[in-house]
């Protein structure tokens, strides 16, 4: 037999040390344990398709691509964030993108220099598409809303009339024709070489990002300590700002690494009279517009869903209805306003899309509800309702245009990209139901 060894006790007064495992450490990070599960599955995606393309899907490119392709995906994965999470759903949301991002096309092209005969390219152009485009998604989301929320309308029902209804409009405005072109600066919202901010403000938005990241560490920080709520391990924020400043500059030497094309570079160069070096001139693209648009939705949408009023009422909504109503909140106007919320942001990724297209096509918008409805639920929002993130849906629309882009480079037919984007959002509904099912035992 062995001998039993005793553990000696602490002195009297000094706190007991308990063996640090990989789950406590994590714990005491207070991260997100299925954010980190979703970013080690990115990167096995990532990683995965880079070996498969030959080195072509970690390229400067092809990341700089795929950022602006995630971004109309994941400013409507916000709102949907919001949608789910009280328990509805909205299927009309790649209609009513393609309904105001067309109307957003024949207002620039049409109405404006041809009906009310101001002319082509004003300086006022982009801004009246942009705010006509914006009213449009508001009034639809509002209409939808209403009958959603005080006709007790089921969402499905109203949102798939919804899918139909706009789509159709569509083909009814200008006899389904392709109008083109759009305005020389709402094209900017579209990305593209000229429509990002170049090599130095994309350094200097990685060094604000990163100041940024180290405030907000040190005000929870100090708030925290304030009331009297637990600390952080000073390690863990370390690494936390650390890491996350890391990902940040990162992010800013790939949108760099991807320079103009040779023949705009070229055009640059003649047009300011500049002599080209033999290789050519290598101006960085820097961050595109779209994403920054992305970044400022994903902010203001967390603030919205964690810091105001609004968004504590929808999760309470979602989780129990009849005890948020109950608790005196206005059921039916706080679900009728996030389905406003939803259709800005159609319309915001609308203008987007139309932009990067330069032009209002027939097409633009089908089965995007599908990529936010994954993307969305992929990120941890439950279809129980009460439980989401926005961080998350965005993290989700990577990971779904991560596929998309990574089958493309693979030259996979577009049948089969919806077989594989269909499996994924059912398996993630299944492993969401298998969790929950878990924790409520």
């Amino acid at each position: 037999m062995t001998e039993a060894r005793s553990v000696p006790k602490p002195p009297d007064g000094a706190p007991e040390r308990l063996p640090r495992t990989a789950r406590s450490l994590l714990a005491s990070t207070e991260v997100d344990t299925r954010l980190l599960g979703m970013l080690l599955a990115l990167a096995i995606i990532w990683i995965g398709f880079n070996i498969l393309s030959g080195g072509l899907f970690l390229t400067p490119r092809n990341l700089w691509n795929l950022s602006v392709q995630t971004s109309a995906i994941a400013i409507m994965a916000t709102g949907m964030v919001l949608i789910i999470v009280s328990r509805n759903i909205d299927l009309s949301i790649g209609s009513i993108l393609g309904f105001a991002g067309y109307s957003m096309a024949m207002l620039q092209a049409i109405w404006i220099p041809e009906t009310f005969g101001l002319g082509f390219n004003q300086p006022y152009t982009w801004i009246i598409a942009l705010a006509f485009g914006i009213l449009i998604g508001a009034a639809i989301g509002g209409f939808q809303g209403t009958i959603i929320a005080y006709l007790k309308v089921p969402a499905f029902i109203v949102t798939l009339g919804g899918l139909l209804v706009w789509r159709g409009l569509i083909f009814e405005l200008q006899s389904g024709q392709t109008i083109a072109p759009m305005d020389t600066t709402f094209r900017l919202l579209g990305g593209g070489p000229t429509g990002s901010i170049g090599e130095v403000g994309s350094w200097a938005f990685g060094v604000i990002a990163c100041l940024a990241i180290v405030a907000t560490l040190v005000a929870g920080r100090r708030r925290r300590r304030k009331y009297g709520f637990p600390l952080r391990p000073m390690w863990a924020e370390v690494a936390i700002g650390v890491i996350g400043s890391a990902v940040v500059l990162g992010a800013v030497l790939v949108a760099n690494s991807y320079p103009w094309p040779e023949q705009l570079a070229a055009q640059y160069a003649a047009d300011r009279g500049i002599d080209p070096p033999p290789g050519g001139l290598n101006i960085p693209t820097g961050i595109a517009y779209p994403v920054f648009i992305m970044i400022g939705v994903t902010l203001v949408m967390t603030f919205i869903a964690t810091r105001l009023r609004f968004g504590r009422y929808v999760f309470a909504i979602g989780g129990n209805p009849d005890a948020a109503e109950l608790g005196g909140i206005n059921t039916r106007r706080t679900i009728m306003m996030t389905f406003v919320l939803m259709g800005i942001l159609a319309a915001i990724s609308g203008a987007i899309q139309t932009a990067r297209l330069n032009a209002g096509v027939t097409s633009m918008g089908i089965q995007n509800e599908l990529d936010v409805i994954a993307a969305a639920v992929i990120g941890g929002t439950s279809f129980s309702g009460g439980i989401g993130t926005i961080p998350g849906a965005v993290l989700g629309a990577v990971v779904m245009q991560s596929l998309r882009s990574g089958m493309v480079l693979l030259k996979v037919d577009s049948p089969i990209q919806d077989i594989v984007v269909g499996t994924v959002l059912v398996a993630a509904v299944g492993l969401d139901t298998l969790i929950r099912r878990r924790t409520t035992r």
